[in-house]
């Protein structure tokens, strides 16, 4: 099993449509998954990616809460 601490992306975007222009943001991970604004609000911008090859799983989770589970964390 393999963990890594990764750190959320936030990403500003720019939109123009006619003679406005829009401007958005949103925040992903480094495999360009998407991190829905709330749960950045609540658990932050740190997170942990748990790689386990025997089950051939990936599992990503706030690093708050895999502390909160037990995980140890180097």
């Amino acid at each position: 099993m393999r963990i890594r601490t990764v750190e959320v992306r936030k990403i500003i975007g720019r939109k123009n449509i006619k003679d406005r222009t829009y401007y958005y943001e949103y925040y992903t991970l480094p495999l360009n998954i998407y991190v829905p604004r709330n749960v950045i609000e609540r658990w932050g911008t740190e997170f942990v990616v748990i790689r386990d090859d025997e089950n051939g799983t990936i599992t990503i989770m706030p690093k708050k809460l895999a502390m909160e589970k037990g995980i140890k964390i180097s």
